[in-house]
């Protein structure tokens, strides 16, 4: 089942917290590198938990992280690593925090050699989902498939965000560069 039609099935205390994801962030490029760090975080954060969680304590995380300002995460230590296992408020979970710090290093060298992040994720721009997995693997810690699967389907890169149906569909499809509009 798609997300925009799970959506219509969901339980009332969900539908909020999906809906506006689905409505205005779900397959939507990202431009901005720390809002595209923030979404690839909260993607591993969700490895093993629901999608809801995440989204309600989206706020949570970014007090926590520091608004996934990736030049501050890349500089946390071990005494904050240890403020966020202690915060309720956020996933506690001792390899998602060391990858979030170690994936913000690698973002930072990225941006180094590329420019951006984004001009990494472009410059490898079209890739099968398969070839994305991969790249992401040797490249960013804890990226698995469904993470890597999600956070490229999340930000356009790869198709299937929304069904042809969907009221968003074409909201999506307009807002995609125009070397991207094959990954409908």
């Amino acid at each position: 089942m798609s997300y925009c039609a799970a959506i219509d099935k969901m339980k009332e205390h969900e539908y909020a917290v999906h809906k506006e994801y689905h409505d205005k962030h779900y397959g939507f490029p990202i431009n901005d590198d720390n809002e595209l760090f923030c979404r690839l975080m909260l993607e591993i954060n969700q490895a093993g938990l629901s999608w809801t969680t995440i989204l309600k304590k989206q706020e949570n995380f970014r007090k926590a992280f520091h608004n996934f300002e990736i030049k501050k995460v890349a500089t946390y230590k071990d005494k904050d690593v240890l403020r966020l296992l202690n915060d309720a408020g956020i996933i506690r979970n001792r390899l998602k925090i060391n990858a979030a710090i170690e994936n913000a290093k690698t973002v930072l060298k990225l941006q180094k050699e590329f420019g951006s992040f984004k001009a990494w994720l472009d410059n490898h721009h079209p890739k099968t989902k398969e070839e994305w997995m991969k790249l992401f693997k040797n490249t960013f810690r804890f990226t698995g498939g469904e993470i890597v699967n999600e956070f490229l389907v999340s930000t356009g890169y790869l198709g299937g965000a929304h069904i042809e149906s969907c009221a968003v569909y074409k909201k999506v499809l307009k807002t995609k560069p125009a070397w991207n509009k094959k990954s409908k």
